[in-house]
């Protein structure tokens, strides 16, 4: 898979959490955030690696619904598979 298809499952999937009424508001802000970094024209590595950094930190809220924590899990095995 290439790294713009990985990208794209990643947004999909972050576009369920942004839209879920039932995450809270900063996770959501979040991931609007994490998706808005994955249209960004950096390098795929540093997208990937900044995306998971703030994931990582929201995946660990003790508020985080347990559907939306495996949807970032997901999401982050996703992006630790990108490649140079």
């Amino acid at each position: 898979m290439s790294n713009q298809q990985i990208f794209d499952n990643c947004k999909e999937i972050l576009s369920q959490i942004i839209n879920d009424n039932s995450v809270p508001r900063n996770i959501r802000k979040a991931a609007e955030n994490s998706s808005a970094l994955l249209d960004k024209d950096e390098e795929d590595t540093i997208k990937a690696s900044t995306v998971i950094s703030i994931l990582d930190d929201i995946s660990n809220d003790p508020n985080i619904p347990i559907h939306a924590r495996i949807l970032i899990w997901n999401i982050l095995s996703e992006l630790e598979s990108v490649k140079d």
